[in-house]
């Protein structure tokens, strides 16, 4: 759990990296609308979490910075006993005042009028440029005077490239759920199961251990539906030769895990399957034995592709040499994506690649990303030899950067050969 401290504490880095004279608004996210009058679950906004951790709907956070001082203002939804019947428990301004670390709390309904009063003789204007756009015209109607507009989504996102020790105990934590699903669906039996009998091991999981949710839509791809990169309908039924894709991963108390293992659906692999499979986690274990402080993600998809592109070459399904193939790119084919992403309060974290001079930010201490190299064979591909057609393999790890390396928050899952097999046959 994080404290109120160390919300505080986010709140004032980023009040000291606003321009003098300014004034920020941070929207809570909005319900979003399923079909009709019924919605999806409510997921508070990432940015606004990582500065409150509020969860509740319809609040903002307001700062207000003259030269060096500022002031920061939260305004939360009043309490009201007939719409607390129907919606839940509101926190209340009162009760507000007693948890958050902030100069003043109003209620939601004094925020046009707050604003109207505190934006008069500022200078800049920050907010969300991804901001719903009914918010977005009142923000526009009743700051005429302010000039500079500034997305400070930009500001707030540098921020959370870096984890704080609280951060990587809840992500550890998601990981170690996320282990006990990945386990169980490598022991269940799955033969003549469909892929969403799988994916219902998954939540029921995720839900057993207080992640009520998943951090992302899981990916339950049996044979050739692993060569759709973000095949989501989980629908076909397994087949007992066949390898299922598994990007599965929960989210505990707003932090992501993202795990994919790829395991046999009647717990042995083939020669072929074993061959694919082998060539990636090799080229995984390399690329993550190569990430350290000062490391540029660039350098990993560089190396990853080298490893990738020499690797099929040698299993016969590209032809040539390895310089000239990567120069025409010809792996792309099979190897489309990125060997990674931040992972946070995002499951792709929305932490920036690049700075402000477009320069690419190198690995430091404390950042978390993933690591997935994959090979994607399309059973109608008719330029590779058969055994590898409608194979798709992907290995997914969550990866911390140390001060001297790296450090696998996921590395007790299971991912050799013999080890999926041996924890597939337990049942």
């Amino acid at each position: 759990m994080i404290s109120e401290s160390e919300y505080k504490s986010r709140r004032d880095r980023l009040a000291t990296s606003l321009n003098s004279y300014s004034i920020a608004i941070i929207h809570s996210a909005l319900h979003k609308t399923r079909s009709n009058d019924t919605e999806y679950p409510y997921r508070q906004d990432s940015n606004f979490y990582y500065l409150t951790g509020y969860k509740e709907d319809n609040s903002c956070l307001m700062i207000l910075k003259k030269k060096k001082k500022y002031k920061t203002i939260l305004f939360v939804e009043k309490k009201d006993e007939r719409r607390e019947l129907w919606n839940g428990k509101r926190l209340g301004k009162k009760a507000a005042k007693k948890v958050f670390s902030v100069d003043n709390i109003y209620e939601i309904d004094c925020f046009e009028k707050k604003f109207t009063k505190k934006s008069s003789l500022k200078q800049h204007l920050y907010y969300d440029f991804k901001l719903n756009y009914l918010r977005f015209k009142a923000l526009k109607r009743i700051s005429k005077g302010i000039n500079t507009h500034i997305n400070i989504a930009k500001n707030i996102e540098k921020m959370r490239l870096i984890k704080s020790p609280s951060e990587i105990k809840i992500i550890k934590k998601a990981i170690k759920i996320s282990k006990t699903a990945h386990h169980q669906a490598m022991k269940v039996k799955k033969t003549d199961k469909y892929e969403y009998e799988l994916q219902a091991v998954f939540e029921n999981i995720f839900k057993l251990h207080g992640a009520y949710s998943d951090a992302y839509t899981s990916i339950i791809a049996g044979g050739n539906s692993a060569n759709t990169l973000h095949y989501i309908e989980n629908n076909q039924k397994l087949k007992n030769d066949d390898l299922i894709l598994i990007d599965a991963g929960c989210e505990y108390d707003y932090y992501a895990s993202d795990i994919t293992r790829t395991i046999p659906v009647n717990a042995k692999f083939t020669q072929p399957q074993k061959e694919l499979y082998n060539m990636v986690l090799d080229v995984q274990v390399k690329i993550i034995d190569m990430i350290k402080p000062g490391v540029k993600r660039s350098f990993l998809q560089s190396e990853s592709e080298k490893l990738l592109c020499d690797g099929m070459v040698k299993l016969g399904i590209l032809k040539g040499k390895v310089k000239k193939l990567l120069k025409q790119k010809k792996h792309k084919k099979y190897y489309p994506h990125g060997i990674g992403h931040w992972m946070g309060i995002d499951v792709h974290d929305e932490a920036p690649y690049t700075d402000k001079f477009g320069k690419e930010i190198v690995l430091s201490a404390g950042m978390v990303l993933t690591i997935e190299p994959g090979i994607y064979c399309n059973k109608d591909d008719l330029s590779i030899s058969e055994k590898y057609r409608g194979i798709g393999v992907r290995i997914e790890d969550d990866i911390l950067v140390s001060k001297k390396g790296y450090k696998n928050l996921s590395s007790n899952i299971v991912k050799n050969v013999e080890d999926i097999e041996a924890i597939g046959t337990l049942l």
